[in-house]
């Protein structure tokens, strides 16, 4: 391969890198929700944001299965920005809604995140925009309640 077409895929490769860094399962770990949510409100969909533990098998099934293809899919994937808040992670930098540094464990800690995995909708600001979905629910139609969680905050976003 040429120098030419080896340097054209490397910056191709780089301007399509997510700027949240990806963790194992596909997911990028949040890094400033005022931008994120700022970013799928203008896309017109909500901020997506999974609480999980690094031990939780339930958090790691719901990535898998239902996130990481939700971020793909044509009718849902351009409409929402989609997070991770490590629950467990002491150091992991991260800012608020409001722009103010803290980490993913004492942002979990403060919206009250006690069990894991939990899936929020938020707006700009950080206004939840439907109640989360706490736990596994029914496996069977979690997709379905990932996909009513996107269509009604698409709603609450184009109301004041």
């Amino acid at each position: 391969m040429s120098r030419y077409w080896a340097g054209l895929l490397g910056a191709l490769i780089l301007a399509c890198a997510p700027a949240a860094a990806l963790d194992a399962s596909g997911v990028p770990a949040a890094v400033d929700l005022r931008a994120e949510a700022t970013a799928a409100a203008r896309a017109g969909g909500p901020l997506i944001v999974i609480y999980s533990r690094e031990d939780c098998k339930f958090c790691k099934l719901i990535k898998r299965h239902h996130l990481v293809p939700l971020a793909s899919d044509p009718r849902y994937g351009p409409r929402v920005v989609i997070r991770e808040i490590g629950q467990d992670k002491d150091n992991a930098a991260l800012r608020d809604f409001n722009g103010q540094p803290t980490t993913h464990a004492d942002f979990a800690a403060r919206q009250g995140i006690k069990l894991v995995p939990v899936v929020a909708f938020y707006g700009p600001g950080g206004r939840a925009l439907m109640d989360p979905i706490v736990g596994t629910r029914l496996p069977d139609f979690y997709q379905s309640y990932l996909e009513e969680g996107i269509e009604q905050s698409a709603r609450k976003l184009k109301t004041p």
